[in-house]
């Protein structure tokens, strides 16, 4: 009659030990995975950031170009982001082109929006906005 209660407590003990140890090689495959994750993003930040944007002629006839660039990375975040903007005519021709780089930090998972006013030739009728470098943040 003793033992019945010994083995249970035993039982009961094996059962919460075993549950920890379960929990713990979890929480070590996804610290793998999301370490292999964050290796892939900061290794091709251009695949993970979109840009998005319109162009319209103000009064004093520069191109004022307003967009907002997405980070679709889920671990790292991007600064010095390069923007390229390539202006066209109403035939299709390049007529002008500009870079900037945005220094701030965007973070994962976030937007950023961005206004930029250029004088560009007249007739100059679109915009093509592009992402050509970004830097990865530095993980401490």
């Amino acid at each position: 009659m003793k033992r019945i209660p010994a083995l249970l407590f035993l039982s009961i003990i094996t059962f919460f030990y075993s549950c920890k140890n379960a929990d713990s090689t979890e929480d070590q495959v996804y610290a793998q995975q999301k370490e292999s994750l964050a290796k892939k993003e900061q290794k091709n930040p251009v695949n993970f950031l979109q840009i998005a944007g319109d162009d319209r002629r103000n009064l004093f006839g520069q191109t004022v170009v307003k967009g907002t660039i997405m980070n679709k990375a889920t671990v790292t975040g991007y600064k010095n982001i390069r923007v390229k903007m390539l202006f066209y005519n109403k035939a299709g021709a390049l007529v002008a082109n500009h870079e900037d780089v945005y220094g701030k930090l965007l973070p994962a998972g976030q937007s950023m929006k961005f206004k930029a006013r250029y004088g560009t030739p007249k007739g100059t009728d679109s915009v093509a906005l592009s992402i050509m470098s970004a830097a990865a943040e530095e993980k401490k």
